[in-house]
């Protein structure tokens, strides 16, 4: 029960920030006024608390405060054919992870997030190049800034993409057919960094590309963009269902030490989405996936890539989220549950992992102001402690503001 006041002292907190959110300022430039270039910016500011990782023997409260998300973004075009978008994010100290506490805080980071150039020839051909979201899984696609839950699940990304799993650099091929009715994504990404290895840091067997493709179909209206939402909040009529796969050959050794045991990524992903208003009684959202990500049993290996395994190695699960938006009402209610076994973490084999949260949004000003509260249980099917690193139970309540300005 304390817990739960602190939590709604938290959110007070967050409504006491609380401003009317205004559009981004827009430059126009070229003959005749023909480019555009508006400014925007995205931040997300989180109250934490956990019930375990802190204190003299690690298993007191944490409480924490941080930015989730802390984004510029400049998106511009010119004329009809090409568009832009560029997006840098500071990333904040944190001392708060996916399944525990740091032992150290983190150190803050400013990077390049996205820089995509969109090349539009038409409804059936556009273009995408540049450093942006793989064509994966729907999860990852849905725009940060636009959820359906407090974020997108913790460990869904993929493998072998460094300190931001969820983005990739290459070339995407994409469009719309049948009236928007199925849409096609074809990529051509980086994957894993070409690195040369030594004692320490194992090199992958050798430099490829990661080639994927998506496609799904709209059954009611349309998603035709390329990235998706988590909730139109009861403005459409959503019925779609994706399937994805991705490939990259000869990305880890199983025993990198001997240099042995070349191993390929693969994975696959179905996804399905529903949102539907009903007048006078709400609207209801429905998501879900299953994903798996292998890498030809790695781990298995007499010293494996460590990359091969942990919270981004081999794993396969999925994820069910629902919601509930009152009629004629800014607030909408929602679930989620998780399930996932992965090859090997924090030290121990074939751990599974169940999350479930319950939250609720309230919108102030549509998704450019809006407060979040979310309470989740993240459970282990194989609790303990191996070569220092704690697998244990954990319970969160999480207070979030987002400001789109």
């Amino acid at each position: 029960m304390t817990n739960i006041k602190t939590l709604g002292a938290s959110a007070a907190v967050l409504l006491g920030f609380a401003a009317p959110a205004l559009a981004g300022p827009t430059m126009t430039f070229g003959p005749d006024n023909k480019g555009e270039l508006q400014l925007d910016y995205k931040g997300q500011l989180q109250m934490s608390i956990r019930d375990d990782g802190s204190g003299a023997d690690n298993d007191a409260r944490t409480a924490n405060v941080n930015f989730r998300r802390n984004r510029l973004a400049l998106m511009g075009d010119y004329g009809d054919v090409f568009s832009l978008y560029v997006q840098t994010e500071f990333v904040d100290q944190t001392s708060i992870n996916p399944l525990g506490l740091n032992t150290t805080t983190t150190s803050p980071q400013f990077s390049m997030l996205d820089a995509r150039f969109i090349f539009d020839l038409g409804d059936a051909l556009k273009i995408t190049a540049g450093k942006f979201k793989y064509s994966f899984s729907r999860e990852n696609l849905e725009a940060c800034e636009q959820p359906l839950t407090l974020d997108r699940s913790l460990l869904l990304t993929a493998p072998l993409l460094g300190n931001n799993p969820t983005r990739d650099v290459g070339v995407s091929l994409w469009g719309n057919l049948f009236n928007d009715v199925v849409q096609y994504r074809v990529d051509v990404m980086e994957g894993r960094k070409a690195a040369a290895g030594d004692a320490s840091n194992p090199a992958a067997p050798k430099s490829s590309f990661r080639y994927g493709g998506r496609v799904h179909v709209s059954l009611f209206d349309a998603e035709s963009n390329f990235g998706y939402r988590g909730t139109y909040r009861g403005q459409k009529k959503v019925l779609t269902l994706g399937a994805a796969v991705q490939r990259e050959p000869g990305v880890v050794y199983s025993d990198w030490v001997a240099k042995t045991g070349k191993k390929d990524y693969s994975a696959w992903t179905l996804d399905a989405f529903l949102e539907y208003p009903v007048k006078d009684v709400g609207t209801f959202t429905l998501s879900g996936a299953s994903v798996n990500y292998k890498l030809d049993h790695a781990y298995l290996g007499a010293n494996p890539d460590p990359i091969s395994y942990g919270l981004n190695g081999e794993k396969k699960g999925g994820y069910v989220k629902a919601g509930y938006m009152l009629p004629n009402s800014p607030i909408q209610f929602f679930g989620r549950h998780e399930q996932w076994r992965f090859a090997k973490l924090n030290g121990i084999f074939n751990q599974k992992i169940d999350w479930t949260g319950l939250g609720a949004n309230y919108y102030i000003w549509d998704q450019n102001l809006k407060v979040t509260v979310e309470y989740s249980q993240t459970q282990f099917d194989k609790q303990g402690t191996v070569d220092g690193v704690r697998s244990k139970d954990l319970k969160s309540f999480v207070a979030q503001l987002q400001v789109i300005f």
